[in-house]
């Protein structure tokens, strides 16, 4: 087995069986929706389909990039992607390196677009192999093995710091995703892993070509944490104190999706810690076009299928509950409904220079 594919597992394994959530919120705790008690529609008129990359979707919902490159994570791949296929949502794929550096690990991953024929299939590139020389044929590569829909450039300068032997290269990246963007059909989408995206990043990704930003903010799963407990397995005294020293290191999800949508016409996806239907509504009236998921939906995997199925629905018919409370007949009208952002979030954004109370006066 080579370093990549036991990393890879190990990465499973700390992320189910150790606490490696960061120790600051989302910052949707500090957002409330305007409740409606004379909505003036009916819950069975609510429409939570939406459309993204060409696909359409039954809800704005998307299983974030999990895993691939071993046998393990083909496993959970194939479940996932038969639940995304059955409940017609998205999903995005782990890191696609390991399968163009070795090719017998392709099937990992091409188990996604066989189970998930006709669902959002999101590709999956990192940026330090972009630094070191990685390019359009490449990211070809990646894009057909799951005939993806739209291509997923995840950016992981912390864990890569972080993370023992980790890949630090991050120059001259914006120049790659140049020219990816110039050269493929497939929109790129830019993608964080835990630490969001601020409005000047998300400035200069728009105008390199990206079609959209994944913000996975604060909140969620902390890829310093997973590190910390790595190195603190293997004995790696400098590592796991770099890792523990930065855990919640970055911006929440809710300040990024803010960020990020209120300076760019990007597509926005937010993700990073968001757990509940509610969380998703809020993601849609702070200015995102769908949210994702990735620890909840892989603890669910491993449970089996059915369990997966069942957590989606309940994430779906949460969602349209909260629509429904709040008088939005689909998801473009969520976009707009009232929203008071209050708190740490508030205090954030307005040093920041963004104004929240844009969103608290809607019609």
């Amino acid at each position: 087995m080579s370093g990549i594919e036991k990393r890879k597992m190990r990465h499973i394994r700390v992320s189910l069986e150790e606490e490696v959530e960061g120790d600051i919120g989302t910052g949707f705790q500090d957002v409330r929706l305007i409740h409606r008690a004379l909505p003036e529609i009916d819950l069975d008129d609510v429409d939570t389909s939406t459309k993204l990359f060409g696909r359409r979707l039954s809800a704005p919902l998307i299983i974030s990039a999990i895993t691939g490159g071993t046998q393990e994570a083909k496993e959970i791949n194939e479940v996932l992607a038969t639940v995304a296929e059955e409940k017609g949502i998205g999903i995005g794929v782990g890191s696609q390196r390991i399968a163009v550096e070795q090719p017998k690990a392709d099937h990992t991953f091409t188990v996604v677009r066989e189970k998930a024929p006709n669902a959002l299939v999101i590709g999956n590139i990192g940026c330090p192999q972009l630094s070191l020389g990685w390019g359009v044929e490449e990211a070809e590569r990646c894009i057909e093995m799951v005939e993806a829909d739209a291509l997923a450039v995840h950016m992981n300068p912390l864990q890569e710091a972080v993370q023992l032997g980790g890949d630090t290269n991050y120059s001259g990246v914006l120049g790659k995703v140049r020219e990816l963007a110039g050269a493929l059909d497939t929109p790129i989408v830019m993608k964080e892993t835990g630490c969001g995206v601020a409005h000047e990043e998300a400035v200069k990704m728009e105008e390199a070509g990206a079609a959209a930003v994944d913000v996975s903010g604060v909140g969620g799963t902390s890829w310093s944490a997973v590190e910390y407990h790595i190195a603190k397995e293997v004995g790696k005294r400098d590592q796991e104190h770099l890792g523990q020293a930065m855990w919640s290191w970055g911006i929440p999800t809710a300040v990024s999706v803010v960020e990020t949508s209120q300076s760019t016409g990007l597509k926005v996806i937010s993700s990073g810690g968001v757990r509940t239907g509610a969380e998703i509504a809020k993601s849609i009236a702070l200015g995102a076009d769908a949210a994702g998921m990735a620890k909840p939906f892989l603890e669910k995997a491993v449970e089996g299928r059915d369990q997966l199925a069942e957590y989606v629905d309940h994430m779906v018919q949460e969602l349209r509950v909260v629509m429904f409370l709040t008088g939005a007949r689909d998801v473009k009208e969520l976009g707009s409904v009232p929203a008071l952002v209050m708190g740490r979030t508030a205090e954030w954004l307005g040093l920041r220079g963004f104004d929240v109370s844009k969103y608290a006066q809607r019609p």
